[in-house]
């Protein structure tokens, strides 16, 4: 974990870590930017947050527009039909339930429509600065199982197996890191490994073709 926070250095952030530092960790700005993030590429979540948040910044002004004027905003990232009514409908719940605040609880974060506890744990990392939680996406998983840290078929899985095969201290920066590192190097197919700073402790698990780069 050391050697990858040392060589993460040079690269981009995620989408999501840019939004969160650009606005200070807003729970709100973490909360959408990661809704819309599931199976979207980076470039894509960063243009639709930023066209969306241009339009509306809190849950009350995001209330009030349609699930058109927001599938509209935030095409063509993934899934923008289903995100768009799942966006306004967060937004409604949280002027409702939450006086336009965003929660600071796994229970009351899965309670919001479209959120999964991939997104519930970025906002407590990110916005509420939780020391007990780790995020798990496709990258997080994938790395995590190709190191052979976890043996596991889905991301929930794998997030629960991190938290007795990993030390506590690292929890908050996995999914940076992991992913990070996946969108550079660890990539899904034919993986950099020859650029990899972790190679030597790395189990390559299911890797059978590598990059030449």
């Amino acid at each position: 974990m050391r050697a990858l926070a040392r060589a993460i250095d040079d690269l981009e952030l995620p989408a999501v870590e840019k939004i969160a530092e650009e606005s200070q960790e807003d729970p709100f700005e973490v909360l959408i930017s990661t809704m819309l993030s599931a199976q979207t590429r980076d470039p894509v979540t960063a243009a639709a947050s930023a066209r969306l948040f241009k339009m509306a910044r809190t849950p009350r002004a995001m209330a009030t527009l349609t699930a058109p004027q927001i599938q509209k905003l935030i095409y063509p990232v993934s899934f923008y039909r289903h995100k768009a009514k799942h966006v306004r409908e967060t937004c409604q719940l949280l002027c409702e339930r939450y006086k336009g605040r965003v929660p600071g609880t796994m229970e009351e974060l899965l309670q919001l429509p479209g959120v999964g506890r991939k997104t519930a744990n970025l906002v407590l990392i990110l916005s509420f600065k939780s020391l007990k939680n780790i995020c798990v996406d496709t990258h997080v998983h994938r790395i995590s199982n190709r190191l052979g840290w976890v043996r596991t078929r889905t991301p929930e899985e794998t997030e629960h197996a991190l938290y007795k095969a990993t030390d506590n201290r690292w929890w908050p920066y996995i999914n940076l890191y992991l992913v990070t590192w996946g969108q550079n190097v660890c990539k899904p197919v034919y993986p950099r490994c020859g650029a990899c700073v972790i190679r030597q402790y790395c189990a390559r698990v299911g890797v059978t073709r590598i990059s030449k780069q």
